[in-house]
């Protein structure tokens, strides 16, 4: 009997410009090692009220020679993928509609589609994806109803399944988006760990 597929649990969240890198570059990822994705869509700020507050406080009182570094860190990774990743005038966005919209992606699946129109319009069209219509537009570019999804994301289960990823993501000890779990309990936080990940599968797997 052949052995399974490793599994990637992938939570993320369309307002963090880390995670659309990382988001780039997971499909081909999971694809070269033989791998299976899980999208597990959240909510990045339940995440940073519950856990991880000292996000506020960076933002609030930066350093400034780190955030220089920053802007140039984060534009030569866009640069390396060859994605467009601006300044979007409304930040950090209220990305909630926008991520139990991914739950209506999944039941048709469209979640690639619809996540890439989701950060595409936020990072590269600098469209405020807190937005009815800019979250109706988004689904149409994604090949779905954009009556039946802004519905759909009024409902109390939409609302409960968004929430009950970012518990779950908090309760198995992560901090932020995006956050990788390879099998289970193998946890990796961020763009700049893909590398690992992608070892870790490898390995895994013989």
């Amino acid at each position: 009997m052949p052995n399974p597929k490793p599994r990637i649990e992938f939570f993320f969240d369309c307002s963090s410009p880390w995670t659309y890198l990382a988001f780039h570059r997971i499909g081909p990822l999971a694809a070269e090692a033989g791998a299976r994705i899980e999208w597990r869509p959240i909510l990045v700020g339940g995440v940073f009220n519950s856990v991880n507050s000292s996000v506020y406080e960076q933002r609030a009182n930066p350093t400034p020679a780190k955030l220089r570094y920053y802007a140039k860190d984060l534009a030569d990774w866009a640069r390396s993928y060859g994605i467009r990743i601006g300044s979007p005038s409304v930040f950090p966005v209220n990305s909630v509609k926008a991520m139990r919209g991914a739950f209506v992606a999944m039941e048709h699946d469209r979640l690639v589609p619809y996540a890439r129109e989701v950060f595409e319009a936020y990072w590269g069209r600098d469209v405020d994806i807190s937005q009815d219509r800019a979250i109706a537009d988004i689904a149409v570019a994604a090949g779905l109803d954009s009556d039946e999804l802004l519905g759909k994301i009024a409902r109390p289960e939409y609302k409960a399944r968004l929430r009950d990823n970012t518990d779950e993501l908090i309760a198995r000890g992560g901090f932020g988006s995006p956050t990788m779990f390879l099998d289970g309990d193998d946890m990796y936080f961020g763009n700049d760990r893909l590398g690992l990940l992608a070892e870790a599968v490898r390995r895994n797997a013989h």
